[in-house]
């Protein structure tokens, strides 16, 4: 997600902090350059417009401050303006006082509408909130059955009548049901269609009017750029939507949506999708995603996601037991495991400051499997072994490779990570 738009920013910025002095011509050339990066990234051509007057206006007289470098106030200038047409602040969903809050999700077939459903219903709910799904989605095949597994696995409770196609009557039982149960949110799936069509906004309006919904979130495939704010525009037009949820933005997605959708229709994006994993939905916040655009890092993003995976009550269990008898092989996985839910290498380094697509390439290469494979092989050693490392001589460390089935390499490879883990775990103790 924005790679590529981050790149070509960051080279326009470092050729300008190269000068030293900025005259005013330098700053036009380098708005220039800013102009075809954000119409390449698939930046509306009107809001590209403004974007750029705005900055050239703020702009006007950097060239004489003496405090700050002039390409340094440029960028802060860039990065304010950005998350203006980001949406300049958070916007949660907003929770009605008198529950259940009742939440209509729309969008296109394939924008992955159900998934993110699912998605937002297992976010809430691990926020203590207790939610409720709504089979409405009575046309395409096995929809309903989608959303059941889904539910099933995230042990979230869905509702769905299969006896009926009235989609009203299903939205409002779906309600009614979770009033009985005291949910503190409902979200309905409604069907999707290939087109914006009259028919599909009526049936939307319908419901609309029955259920009258606290929000509703338009699901749309970051992917498609300037197709998206057109679908946004076409939805908020129709039905009026209260909030706009990206998906697939951890992708090759070139940000055109992203950058566009608030400007054309300033409705909010609530949230954007970043991955297939339950867990890949992410609050949006407009300054942080311009702080990432301008690879200033998301570090506030890195500590609320170590926060929700770390599990507290292990970590200090670790922490006693690695400070009374030291750490083992068994504590070196339990380790790793926790970083795993923190997300893959390389969404973990877009978030630090400065991570160019070279690192991030390098990220790319490491295999998903790998923790997997460490796990593997140190289950392949003996309790004792997985205490005292020091053990492992070449005969042992190949019955391990077999047993794991793993190369004797990465046996060694291991062995030699858990051994600068310790030494790490050695100066923190000292530190404190």
């Amino acid at each position: 997600m924005f790679t590529e738009l981050s790149e070509k920013l960051e080279a326009t910025f470092a050729r300008l902090r190269g000068r030293g002095v900025l005259t005013d011509a330098d700053i036009k050339d380098g708005l220039r350059e800013v102009r075809r990066v954000l119409l390449e990234a698939d930046v509306s051509f009107q809001l590209t417009g403004e974007f750029l007057a705005r900055v050239e206006k703020r702009a006007v007289g950097v060239t004489q401050l003496k405090s700050v470098s002039p390409a340094q106030q440029l960028v802060k200038i860039v990065y304010d303006e950005l998350t203006l047409m980001l949406g300049e602040r958070k916007e949660g969903l907003k929770l009605s006082s008198v529950p259940p809050t009742v939440v209509l999700m729309v969008g296109l077939q394939g924008s992955g509408k159900t998934t993110t459903s699912a998605k937002l219903a297992r976010k809430l709910k691990a926020e203590g909130k207790a939610t409720r799904l709504v089979a409405a989605d009575v046309y395409r095949p096995a929809a309903i059955d989608q959303l059941e597994t889904l539910g099933r696995d995230l042990q979230v409770p869905v509702y769905a009548d299969r006896g009926t196609q009235d989609v009203v009557k299903i939205a409002k039982a779906g309600i009614e049901q979770g009033k009985k149960e005291r949910d503190r949110v409902v979200i309905i799936d409604t069907a999707g269609r290939t087109q914006i069509d009259d028919e599909m906004m009526q049936e939307l309006r319908r419901v609309k009017e029955a259920v009258q919904p606290d929000e509703i979130l338009l699901v749309a495939d970051g992917m498609t750029g300037q197709d998206a704010v057109r679908i946004a525009q076409g939805f908020n037009d129709a039905i009026g939507v209260t909030g706009v949820i990206l998906t697939k933005m951890d992708g090759d997605a070139r940000g055109g949506a992203a950058l566009s959708i608030y400007g054309v229709t300033k409705k909010p994006i609530k949230y954007i999708g970043v991955g297939e994993k339950p867990d890949a939905l992410e609050e949006f916040h407009p300054d942080r995603m311009a702080g990432r655009i301008l690879q200033q890092g998301d570090v506030l993003t890195l500590v609320e996601k170590a926060q929700g995976a770390f599990d507290a009550d292990e970590a200090k269990r670790m922490e006693k037991k690695i400070k009374k008898e030291g750490m083992d092989l068994q504590d070196f996985l339990s380790a790793m495991k926790q970083m795993e839910k923190l997300g893959s290498m390389q969404n973990i380094l877009k978030m630090l400051p400065g991570v160019n697509s070279k690192v991030l390439a390098q990220a790319s290469k490491v295999d998903p499997k790998r923790m997997k494979h460490l796990e593997a092989i140190v289950l392949s050693m003996t309790a004792q072994e997985r205490k005292k490392p020091e053990l492992l001589n070449g005969s042992r460390r190949a019955r391990v490779a077999k047993g794991s089935g793993r190369p004797v390499s990465e046996v060694n490879r291991l062995l030699e990570q858990f051994r600068e883990m310790q030494k790490m775990m050695k100066r923190m103790a000292v530190k404190r």
